[in-house]
């Protein structure tokens, strides 16, 4: 039952319970309520899988009585109540949700369901077979006992191919020798089913366009033995078209690369890898586009080769459709062989875009105020599928509470730049053989950022990033970053904010690192991709390295003194996340899921550096983390910034080079596009050396399990057809930040409200 049909059962308990928990003054006389049947088996031999045959045989059972909660039928209930010559807004309303009209014993055909179940029984092989039915009868209601008498069932001895034509002969039966039917199986029509299945897909990657696997038939012969054996036979039926007994084979391929349904001018072809290209003017250079087409003149006909080719075309970026058509030449159709002209028509997307995102944004610090973004795009920017995005951003945010920090601000600016090239641009020449299911894409950024903190300081960075990204399979998905840089410059310090560093030689470290360049690198399995799949499984694993190739070239310029590279101080680290997700999706319609995630990241600093940069340290807390603690407010350890005297709160985020979360959520659906969620967190964040800022009590110990951060809430998310608005109201019940014997207490009277723009993992 949905979970909103519980909800209202629920309701109605309360208002009805004095008059809803009996229908029996409503049921008409000489009827009574069907309660539902059950299946009973007598066999006169061992049944293997005896369970499962009898839930198939249950499936058949009809009707379905009615839906029965705490020994009442609230849906038959509001049923009677709206046949009353005024029911009413409420009882209308109810029907509408949860009603049900009544089902009695007259509506049960019983002879029907006895046919049925031996045509199930007849289907898995049991011939022969008998079944009976006999009602129970109550004074109000009334179920049903089939008793299904089972014979022994027949199983196979043989299994050939008979009287097939050619040249449709052969591959019929080298398909036939890796069949997975085995001698004494029992007969099962749903398994030759399957087998027909597996035959058609078999001959269709052959080249036979117009076979279809109901041509196939089966044929049992059991007049050879006297043991409920048989012998099976696999021919085609009478008069299949004599097209679908022969291969086709690609005569030409046409590529429309600007097509529009509504353009009907004839084009001049340009010939180009065998292959004819059809624009005017030119959209896209068909040396560009060359590489996303596995399909080939001179080719055997393959839905796999053309699934692979309509799949490569999407990954683009550039087109919104992409249809591939064949077309029979019959004019040179032979016994042997047929000929197909491939049309791939390919609708571009709109070629320039502008999006704009406007956020609300609350941090832990009290800081609120406004970001809002617009991205400008290109598509198809040199006719061959690049792809352009320009972002522009301006974030304020100011601090809201009262106090002597009241009134301070934050101003970010950012201008990034993004540029995409659907293929390989390397030094070294790559063969695209490799990259089989989809062809890498090139990705090119550069981005400024501007950020001034009233009092504080000013920062400005600037990133450099040149990579590769391309799926290895459905599943399966790299991203390499042989080249990420970034560079910042703190200026503009006030007097206040040198305290601050001054106070914490970690945090002065990790921003003197002006310099940050290496090697990223991110593996992806993504088994979410399957929707219908009751288990999904999904891990991500990144690894960033940096300094390490700029060592080689750097020199030190005071004795002691950290190195620098063309007058720049640069950090050196190793760092290391791994994200693993499991979904357990359950329920009528794999509407509820229980979903799991386990995150854990270590960075080490080491050589021209003792601190990871601040950019890339851990942080803890928020709707995508422990949500039950603000963002960037949890730990590290069982740091307390409210107890020390040394912190302002003016903006510090507590950091570290140590990450570990866990959460679990169980997600239903409600009514509509609303959905629900209740969950629980638990994570924090360390250092694995003492930073003397944090009074010592930010480092990772053996004990780290007691130090974490856990809380549970309840959420509310709208998801329009993906797109998910989120809620999560959350309390903790462990904060690492109280003296030990006082961090187990549910404080439900300060919860904290999370919104977020799609799900948390």
């Amino acid at each position: 039952m949905k979970p909103l049909k519980l909800y209202l059962l629920s309701f109605l308990i309360v208002i009805t319970s004095v008059y809803s928990c009996s229908i029996a003054k409503y049921i008409p006389d000489n009827e009574r309520l069907y309660t539902g049947a059950t299946i009973k088996i007598v066999n006169d031999s061992i049944i293997e899988q005896e369970q499962n045959l009898k839930a198939e045989l249950e499936t058949v059972l009809r009707p379905e009585p009615n839906s029965k909660f705490l020994g009442m039928y609230p849906g038959v209930y509001f049923f009677y109540k709206t046949q009353k010559e005024n029911p009413g807004f409420i009882n209308r309303w109810l029907f509408k949700q949860i009603g049900e009209k009544p089902v009695y014993q007259s509506d049960v055909e019983t002879y029907e369901v006895e046919d049925v179940l031996l045509n199930k029984l007849e289907n898995n092989g049991f011939f022969y077979s008998s079944a009976s039915s006999n009602f129970e009868e109550k004074e109000l209601e009334a179920s049903v006992t089939y008793k299904v008498n089972i014979a022994s069932p027949y199983r196979m001895e043989k299994y050939k191919t008979d009287s097939l034509p050619l040249p449709i002969k052969d591959p019929i039966q080298n398909a036939v020798s890796e069949t997975k039917l085995t001698k004494s199986m029992r007969f099962d029509l749903s398994n030759l089913k399957l087998e027909r299945q597996r035959i058609d897909a078999r001959l269709k990657t052959k080249g036979y366009y117009n076979f279809n696997s109901d041509f196939l038939i089966f044929e049992a012969d059991t007049n050879q033995y006297a043991n409920k054996r048989f012998d099976l036979f696999l021919t085609l039926k009478k008069e299949v078209p004599k097209r679908s007994t022969v291969p086709y084979k690609i005569k030409q391929i046409n590529i429309f690369p600007d097509h529009d349904l509504k353009d009907s001018i004839a084009l001049e072809p340009r010939r180009f890898h065998n292959k004819d290209y059809l624009q005017n003017p030119l959209f896209f250079k068909p040396k560009y586009l060359d590489p996303f087409i596995t399909l080939e003149e001179g080719q055997l006909y393959n839905p796999q080769v053309s699934k692979n080719t309509a799949r490569r075309l999407s990954s683009i970026g550039a087109y919104k459709f992409v249809n591939i058509q064949y077309k029979e030449i019959d004019s040179i159709l032979t016994d042997s062989m047929g000929f197909l002209v491939t049309n791939i028509y390919l609708s571009p997307l709109t070629k320039r875009a502008v999006r704009a995102e406007l956020q609300a944004v609350t941090k832990s610090n009290n800081f609120a105020g406004p970001n809002l973004a617009l991205t400008f795009s290109n598509r198809n920017l040199f006719k061959g599928g690049e792809t352009f995005n320009l972002t522009a951003n301006v974030g304020y945010e100011t601090q809201i509470a009262s106090g002597e920090n009241a009134g301070l601000s934050s101003l970010e600016l950012g201008l990034n730049g993004e540029l995409i090239f659907p293929r390989v641009i390397s030094p070294f020449k790559i063969n695209n053989n490799f990259f089989e299911y989809s062809v890498p894409k090139t990705k090119t950024g550069l981005g400024v950022n501007y950020l001034s903190r009233s009092k504080l300081y000013e920062l400005l960075s600037g990133t450099a990033t040149f990579g590769y990204s391309w799926n290895a399979n459905r599943y399966i998905n790299y991203d390499v970053n042989p080249i990420s840089v970034n560079y910042t410059r703190l200026s503009n310090t006030t007097e206040e904010f040198e305290d601050i560093l001054d106070d914490n030689p970690f945090l002065r470290r990790s921003f003197d690192q002006q310099f940050i360049s290496g090697l990223t690198m991110s593996f992806t399995y993504n088994g979410m991709v399957d929707t219908g799949s009751p288990f999904q499984f999904f891990l991500n694993t990144t690894l960033d390295v940096a300094g390490n190739s700029i060592s080689l070239f750097d020199k030190e310029e005071t004795a002691g003194a950290p190195n620098t590279f063309l007058g720049l101080e640069y950090a050196q680290y190793a760092k290391a996340d791994i994200d693993l997700r499991f979904h357990f999706n359950f329920g009528n319609k794999k509407e509820q899921t229980l979903a799991t995630r386990l995150f854990a990241g270590y960075g080490l600093a080491y050589g021209n550096s003792d601190v990871l940069p601040f950019i890339k340290q851990y942080f803890s807390g928020g709707p995508y983390s422990v949500r039950a603690f603000r963002i960037r407010s949890l730990g590290p350890g069982t740091y307390d910034e409210d107890s020390d005297p040394n912190s302002d709160g003016t903006f510090f985020d507590q950091t570290g080079n140590i990450r570990f979360e866990a959460n679990a959520e169980y997600r239903f659906p409600m009514f509509s596009y609303f959905k629900g969620a209740i969950f629980a967190d638990a994570g924090n964040i360390w250092n694995s050396k003492a930073n003397p800022a944090f009074n010592g009590e930010d480092k990772f110990t053996s004990n780290f399990i007691n130090e974490l951060g856990m809380g549970a809430g309840i959420g509310l998310r709208i998801d329009v057809q993906g797109f998910v608005i989120r809620f999560d109201l959350a309390a903790p019940f462990h904060d690492p930040s109280l003296p030990q014997g006082q961090r187990f207490d549910f404080r439900v009277d300060e919860p904290v409200l999370n919104f977020a723009i799609g799900y948390p993992f």
